[in-house]
């Protein structure tokens, strides 16, 4: 009976690693589709760019709330039921699009992507270290490298996909020059039952998922190690290389993000592109495609560079590009902001691992810390906005701009060694794959 039983439960693993490898397909489709979203529904509900950019707000400011308790459940509850909390998590977020599109009412669509973000962070918590903890420890970077792959992949082609079904129609609403207010109601209330659709069969796609893992809840699973506490956190603010570089994921993700959410309206304006709103939105997958090329580019290049020196190359051709894209018109502008992406590849990762180098058995509150500074996607965009609406969309670039400065500063400094070398006695931790 032990030996069947453990037959059995060998033979689940190579579905059990299949069925995370979708997890982190999932989780990168899901989050990059925000960036179709925020176009169509600043267009709908005829926004600012600063009251649109709360759809990133609300999503991304679950990573800070989430982070945290997410590790915190998960030692308690294991890899797989973690990973059902997970996906019930996105999927119920997922459903709550459809009595959001009946209330006719922007703010109502914020619940959503915020509960859809907490149970990303599940997600995100649980699946990292049960890939590589699923099978020999030769093998555990090549698994991850492989759910990285599927993740990049979902970010490349979630754009295009999201441009087809919700980008479809357009960013308006009214079927006349100068559509009634009964009118203006009733296309907008078709529109976002579009949306909601998609958002439910996406639930059902995730509730499946999330039945599967359930069903295999007695497979054996590894023990989950301990996990970040909020006192462990705050204990790790007097480690500068560990705290600058939570600083950096802020301002990276926050410059990702403002970019991928206006790069849609930037492409159809008459001066840059003047493309319609789905070709303008399945462009965006090139910005993410470029990251996703950029991420195999940099796995060879981080093995014959310092990776400060990387970071710090890559945070300057950011700079350039942004600059170059905010200054100058046409195809020469918008190729110039698609490229930043190709910068942005290896950035998370690499500020990741540098900042969290060698912190031994503080490695979880200080993974824990750096979770949380994805915030950043919460808080810069919507600066980027403010400026946005003041200004343009290409003067707001400027905010990205100065983001990358700092991470090149980062960069360097960590190659240097400037006044960052407290964390130097064990070795160093895998980075998430994604953010």
């Amino acid at each position: 009976m032990t030996s069947t039983t453990s037959a059995t439960r060998s033979s689940r693993q190579p579905v059990l690693i299949g069925l995370i490898v979708f997890l982190f397909f999932a989780w990168g489709f899901a989050t990059v589709l925000n960036d179709t979203l925020f176009p169509k529904l600043k267009g709908l509900y005829s926004l600012s760019y600063t009251v649109s950019m709360l759809t990133q707000f609300c999503f991304f400011m679950s990573y800070f709330v989430f982070s945290v308790p997410a590790g915190l459940l998960l030692s308690r509850i294991g890899y797989i039921r973690g990973v059902v909390v997970g996906l019930v998590g996105m999927a119920l977020g997922c459903a709550l699009f459809w009595p959001a599109s009946l209330s006719d009412q922007y703010v109502a669509f914020l619940f959503p992507l915020f509960v859809i973000a907490g149970g990303i962070t599940m997600l995100q918590v649980a699946a990292n270290p049960f890939i590589e903890l699923l099978g020999s420890e030769s093998t555990s970077h090549s698994r991850l490298t492989l759910a990285q792959a599927f993740n990049s992949l979902a970010t490349a082609i979630g754009p295009t996909i999201g441009a087809m079904i919700i980008l479809k129609a357009g960013v308006t609403v009214g079927t006349s020059s100068m559509p009634s207010a009964a009118v203006e109601e009733a296309s907008r209330r078709i529109e976002t039952h579009a949306i909601a659709v998609f958002y439910l069969v996406i639930a059902l796609v995730l509730t499946a998922v999330a039945i599967v893992f359930w069903m295999m809840r007695r497979s054996a699973a590894p023990p989950v190690p301990g996990q970040a506490s909020f006192r462990g956190v705050i204990a790790l603010l007097d480690r500068p290389r560990l705290v600058l570089g939570a600083a950096c994921i802020f301002i990276y993700v926050g410059a990702e993000v403002s970019i991928g959410s206006v790069m849609t309206n930037y492409f159809m304006q008459p001066a840059i592109l003047g493309a319609t709103a789905q070709h303008a939105g399945s462009l965006v997958s090139f910005y993410w495609g470029g990251a996703m090329v950029g991420r195999f580019i940099g796995s060879y290049v981080l093995r014959i560079a310092k990776p400060g020196n990387v970071l710090c190359a890559c945070a300057v051709g950011a700079t350039l590009l942004a600059s170059l894209s905010a200054v100058s018109t046409g195809g020469l502008s918008a190729g110039a902001l698609i490229a930043v992406g190709l910068c942005n590849s290896i950035m998370f990762p690499t500020i990741f691992s540098l900042a969290s180098e060698r912190l031994g058995a503080e490695t979880p509150n200080g993974s824990g810390l750096l979770c949380m500074a994805i915030v950043g996607g919460a808080l810069v965009p919507m600066l980027f906005g403010k400026v946005a609406d003041l200004t343009s969309v290409s003067t707001a670039l400027f905010v990205p701009v100065i983001c990358y400065i700092g991470i090149a500063a980062y960069g360097a400094a960590t190659a240097r060694g400037l006044g960052l070398q407290e964390a130097i006695s064990t070795p160093s931790i895998e980075a998430p794959a994604s953010r």
